[in-house]
């Protein structure tokens, strides 16, 4: 715990180690002249033969405190006491004959004098004197023990007071300061303060925040921190308008920290705060090992949303740079905040808040609206985010349930404060239309407007609706539209629309504010406010959201590795576990835009509005959602959930069959209840078989899903919904025309259905579906040795292997692969596994020098995008399982490696958790070429980064309790697998079955810097055997 020393007159008594004769402390209040009459309390006791071993004090306490500790008995206090012009000392005078001649006429002029603010307002003085004689004559008294630094060796040990150093008021003038009593001397010597944080126990810390007092008149330059370990650190350039000062420096292992002043200008200089940061370490919380800056630079919009739950309907950001990619929302190289916008789903976004103070015109949109802020002063975190407005002198703090998002706002200035609420302006890739707002009471207004322009089709107009209560009253709004500033509205509406709530002047007052969202109707966004939050405990709220995150992350706990690879593989996890949104209210209610007719894959169709089931308890038996294309997740999210969060896959695939039956198909990538039509295929598939063959879908029944795929894998349907003619050649020929990507994804798509309907006793349609999954072999050209897209008429479309044309973001030699259900078909096509791996190898080499990331469809292997992510795992099915290791290794290294604000994920799309997928399966060792939808779901093993991984299993699907992989002579350079064992026995394979993984167990591996060739075996799709 953290502690600052504040006392009252308190007698304690403490054992001694023997316990022989109690330790008696004494603990002094404050009070000005009346405080001396502790004297006559010391006076007693030692009359009375009670001994003093400990004494603290405050105020006229901590001066009383301080003498007696240092020697000073209770009888020449007492003697000291009766000799002092006390009038004199609480006055605050100087004697006329040490005053500057200039000021000796000045002090005559007037009875009184009372401090005037900067905008000529009366300020009362903050305590009755300021203590400059009492200091005066305190600095005589203890002559001798100016430079003692250590209270606890006195002669009796000895704590005073440093108030308001940490009481989380930072950055307001003349508050929640604190500050000596100085002097300066007429040859400019000053007396500068030092204080003290102590903990109860020893803790690890690399970082510190120092905040200057606000006023400029009296400035604490810089100074030096001292370490209860020895070690010191020089602070210098501390700025003078309470600007954050950071310092980081290695981790220390301490008890106390000291900060003494050092140099400073005025006399009462002092510090508004310091903030002390712990080092990650062996007790830090989940939360904290996720870095949300990471790749903030290159991200899109949606991409770091801190004020969120896990699939949360809101997650709400403040946005430094308003484009949609490319380093779109929250871009860390950005110090100016736009707005802060609720829903950031990846095709819908607002409404857009902006707390201000002061004369703000909104008409002039974010450029006359926005704020610089520090990262110094910032905290972000999943389910948390504070930062400080510099423009406005605000402190914004803001957390979320799922579809409620709640601010904290502390106004540090004495101008209006205000509220800006905007549904008139352009978000990321989405506009704010035909929007209005109403006030319903003096704390609360509703609103609705609708997103249009948004990019990839789908519904031409969306609606969202929220509520809005505020603490305190809203004195007076303003609205504003595209005709002007209209002032003292109840209501305003139109294309650019906005309100401005004033709550008048709060100089150092918290407003909280509550923002409860709905895609459907305002009633609805009132229901999931009063059902969700119906209280204003702002910690409560991010306690919740804080232990919720902390519980899903650590579902997977990791030990070893380094403090990087910790920091990037749960920060891979809170991508994972961050996007695709909840649409659905607590009532069940959500939208249905699927009604067409589409033009150019867009509809104008009104919504319905439709309810999910509901469970005997009155909940939605599961959830709507909306979501960026579920395009190839069967090598990243369909793995990676499915370990440790397998209901995530049951909610999801209920929901994709939920959207089929409302718009006969199955969602590519749904916008908030329509349709979008990004990307290529029916990757629907490949989640729904995943779950259904590890035995997961529980939500929604089988045969009802095999239905629906069954349906999209035929002309007309999802699969190849921009040409049905194209399909038809395909089930004719083997291939799409002209696309040798659409070919293996439909390929796969089709192998995928065709195991369910084995699995299901469907033996015809397997046969039907698997025939069509392996009629690829048509595009594969023997002189080049890979996948070439191909004309109607049968003619190469073109013969070189890193042109991306006839590919969907890839080329010939990134995607080849990607035939995964038929490896060892290619495995034959290519010469057998040593021609195949000699290939592979070769595009690894080749990319190695740009970290194996590449713009979309360029380059021979590019882990920035979803294409190439399986490649490094296919060495194990040409039989050289060891390039397997090594290869992941140096892609996750490289590649995944970073942690700065600029890398991370290969800089072009993360795509909501699928490139943190890829990169969190790397550090576990574990993947699945064939996305967990083998006959027998396995998982392809490699080295993992990290040297004990212990895996939840949630009990509601698994029989198990946990699995624990367990690494040993694990390091940079040991990357290959020399043996293994699967619950105490050798296992001799590369693949794990998942019913295996889901009894519960342990995987030994161990691990050498040169490969064992003889370790590694294919238990599924061996080439040798599956000719």
């Amino acid at each position: 715990m953290k502690r600052i020393f504040v006392f009252l007159l308190v007698l304690f008594v403490i054992l001694d180690a023997q316990g022989q004769r109690k330790k008696v402390g004494l603990v002094l209040s404050g009070g000005g002249a009346k405080g001396v009459a502790h004297i006559g309390v010391l006076k007693v006791l030692e009359e009375a033969g009670i001994p003093i071993d400990y004494i603290a004090g405050t105020s006229m306490g901590s001066l009383v405190g301080a003498l007696y500790a240092i020697g000073y008995d209770a009888h020449a206090m007492d003697s000291l006491v009766r000799r002092q012009d006390w009038m004199f000392l609480l006055s605050d005078k100087v004697y006329r004959y040490n005053l500057p001649f200039s000021e000796k006429e000045e002090t005559e002029k007037y009875l009184v004098s009372v401090p005037i603010k900067n905008n000529r307002e009366i300020k009362i003085p903050s305590g009755f004197i300021s203590g400059q004689n009492v200091y005066n004559l305190f600095s005589d008294l203890t002559i001798g023990y100016h430079d003692s630094l250590d209270f606890k060796k006195l002669p009796i040990p000895f704590a005073c007071v440093a108030s308001n150093l940490v009481d989380g008021k930072v950055m307001y003038a003349n508050e929640g300061e604190w500050a000596c009593k100085g002097s300066v001397t007429s040859w400019g010597v000053m007396h500068l303060p030092w204080a003290q944080l102590d903990w109860d126990n020893e803790i690890d810390v690399d970082r510190i925040v120092l905040y200057d007092r606000v006023s400029e008149l009296e400035h604490l330059a810089g100074g030096t921190l001292h370490f209860s370990d020895g070690s010191k650190v020089s602070v210098t350039a501390i700025p003078n308008d309470g600007s954050p000062k950071e310092v980081c420096f290695p981790s220390k292992k301490i008890k106390w920290v000291r900060f003494e002043a050092t140099d400073g200008a005025g006399k009462n200089i002092g510090l508004s705060e310091i903030e002390v940061f712990r080092t990650r370490g062996e007790n830090t919380e989940y939360v904290e090992w996720v870095d949300p800056y990471i790749e903030t630079t290159r991200g899109r919009w949606f991409y770091c949303t801190p004020a969120a739950r896990p699939f949360g309907m809101v997650a709400a950001h403040a946005f430094t740079r308003n484009k949609n990619q490319g380093g779109g929302g929250y871009n860390y190289n950005f110090n100016e905040v736009l707005g802060f916008s609720q829903v950031n789903e990846w095709m819908v976004s607002g409404p857009n808040i902006m707390p201000v103070s002061g004369g703000v015109n909104p008409t002039q949109g974010m450029d006359g609206w926005k704020s610089e802020f520090k990262h110094e002063s910032e905290i972000i975190q999943p389910g948390y985010h504070r930062l400080f407005l510099d423009r406005y002198k605000t402190w914004v703090e803001y957390t979320a349930t799922d579809r409620v998002t709640f601010y904290r706002l502390n106004y540090t200035s004495d101008k209006n404060a205000k509220l800006l609420v905007d549904i008139g302006s352009v978000l990321g890739n989405c506009s704010m239309d035909k929007g209005a707002l109403l006030r319903i009471s003096d704390k609360r207004i509703v609103g609705e407007f609708m997103t249009t322009e948004r990019f990839w089709g789908g519904p031409d107009s969306l609606k969202l609706c929220f509520v809005l209560d505020c603490s305190v009253p809203i004195k007076k709004i303003d609205g504003w539209s595209e005709k002007g500033i209209n002032p003292d509205v109840e209501a305003i509406s139109g294309n650019n629309a906005g309100m401005v709530l004033d709550f008048g002047e709060l100089e150092g007052s918290e407003v909280l504010f509550k923002i409860a969202l709905s895609y459907t109707t305002v009633d609805n966004a009132i229901e999931n406010l009063n059902t969700e939050l119906p209280h204003w405990d702002f910690e409560k709220i991010r306690k919740d959201t804080r232990d919720i995150w902390n519980e899903m992350f650590g579902r997977i706990a990791v030990e070893g590795g380094s403090q990087a690879q910790h920091i990037k593989f749960y920060t891979d996890l809170w991508h994972a576990l961050l996007g695709r949104h909840k649409i659905t209210d607590v009532n069940g209610y959500y939208p249905d835009y699927t009604a067409g007719p589409y033009v150019n894959k867009r509809t104008a169709a009104p919504m319905k509005i439709r309810r999910v089931p509901m469970d005997k308890t009155g909940r939605p038996t599961f959830n709507m959602y909306g979501f960026d294309g579920l395009w190839l997740t069967q090598w990243n999210l369909n793995i990676l959930w499915g370990l440790a969060w397998p209901e995530v896959l049951d909610d999801l695939s209920a929901c994709l069959i939920q959207y089929a039956d409302n718009g006969g198909l199955l969602p590519r990538g749904a916008c908030s209840g329509g349709y979008s039509f990004i990307m290529t295929g029916c990757p629907a598939t490949n989640m729904l078989v995943s779950t259904y063959m590890k035995d997961l879908m529980k939500k929604t029944k089988p045969s009802h899903a095999y239905e629906a795929i069954k349906r999209n894998h035929a002309p007309g349907g999802m699969m190849s919904y921009e040409s049905a003619d194209d399909l038809k050649f395909y089930v004719k020929k083997g291939y799409c025309p002209g696309n040798a990507g659409k070919t293996l994804e439909w390929a796969f798509q089709d192998w995928g259905l065709s195991r369910m309907a084995l699995r299901m006793g469907k033996k015809s349609d397997a046969a039907l579906y698997e025939k069509r999954s392996r009629a690829w072999t048509p595009l594969f050209n023997k002189n080049i040795g890979l996948i070439l897209p191909k004309k109607e008429n049968g003619e190469w479309l073109h013969t070189d292997p890193l042109n991306g044309q006839g590919w969907v973001e890839a080329n010939a030699w990134q995607a080849t692969w990607s035939v995964s259900h038929d490896l060892p078909k290619l495995v034959e096509l290519m010469g057998g596994g040593d021609a195949f791996c000699e290939k592979l190898n070769y595009a690894f080499k080749q990319a190695r020098p740009t970290d194996f990331v590449h713009a979309y469809s360029g380059g021979y292997v590019s882990y920035a995008n979803q294409p190439g992510c399986s490649n490094a795992h296919l060495f194990t099915y040409g039989g050289q399982p060891w390039l397997t290791q090594y290869w992941v290794r140096q892609v996750k290294e490289h590649a995944y490696g970073g942690i700065t604000p600029d890398k991370g994920y290969g800089g072009h799309d993360e795509d909501e958790g699928q490139m943190g997928a890829v990169s969190a399966l790397m550090s576990l060792g574990l993947f699945s070429v064939t996305g967990t939808e083998y006959d027998s779901p396995y998982y392809d093993i490699t080295s993992p980064i990290f040297d004990k991984i212990t895996i939840k299993l949630n009990k509601d699907y698994y029989s198990g309790d946990e699995f624990v992989i367990n690494v040993h002579n694990n390091s940079a350079d040991n990357c290959y697998i020399q043996k293994a064992e699967l619950n105490g026995t050798d296992w001799i394979y590369a693949q794990l079955d998942h019913v295996d993984f889901a009894k519960g167990g342990t995987l030994n591996l161990w691990l050498g810097n040169m490969p064992n060739k003889s370790w590694g075996k294919l238990k599924y799709l061996g080439f040798k055997t599956n000719k």
